[in-house]
């Protein structure tokens, strides 16, 4: 099935995607007029290819990312350090689940790709299953680990026949999104399905 995203600022650089893959990139209204069929998604913001999160290991191996339900007792913040390292000695089962809310928290900030060498099981499964891509960690990393690291390193610009991997953020342009951060995020699309959306 076809499926026109588009966001309000940045109409020139719409995307039909089909399926998993992107069919084209360009002008909103050539794509609307030539493909009329497709179903249609507003966005507020700018559309972009989506961010790489250089962070991997730190975020999905060596953070733990509480369950909701544990709030009073761990809060809502992830836990690093050795603090982290002891939760997953005393529950090796609790990697998994933290890795997938983990990378739910990678795709709420726009995160499309991650990098690093990841070891366990676990986070090689939580990333797999979401389908992020697995891309080359920066030589010289922006330190520290973080869902909004700094610089952003955006991906490369989008391209049919591309994977349909991008993300929205409710910016007016890409200084802002530098500015903001990636907190602005409002959907990540992942082979061609939508796999966040702020409410």
């Amino acid at each position: 099935m076809l499926t026109l995203h588009v966001a309000e600022a940045s109409p020139e650089t719409a995307v039909l995607a089909d399926g998993d893959r992107i069919a084209a990139v360009g002008p909103y209204d050539e794509l609307a007029a030539t493909h009329e069929d497709a179903r249609l998604r507003r966005w507020p913001g700018i559309l972009t290819p989506g961010l790489l999160n250089p962070y991997g290991p730190e975020l999905l191996e060596g953070t733990y990312h509480p369950d909701p339900r544990e709030a009073d007792t761990f809060g809502t913040a992830p836990i690093t350090g050795e603090r982290a390292a002891e939760l997953f000695r005393a529950d090796p089962a609790r990697l998994g689940a933290s890795a997938r809310r983990g990378v739910q928290r990678l795709l709420a900030h726009g995160t499309v790709a991650v990098a690093g060498d990841l070891r366990s099981r676990a986070a090689q499964d939580a990333v797999r299953r979401a389908g992020l891509a697995v891309g080359q960690r920066p030589a010289s990393l922006p330190g520290p680990p973080s869902l909004s690291p700094r610089p952003l390193v955006l991906l490369p610009r989008l391209a049919p026949g591309a994977p349909a991997r991008f993300a929205v953020f409710d910016v007016p342009d890409r200084a802002s999104l530098v500015r903001l951060g990636p907190a602005t995020c409002v959907a990540t699309v992942l082979a061609g399905r939508l796999v966040f959306r702020r409410r």
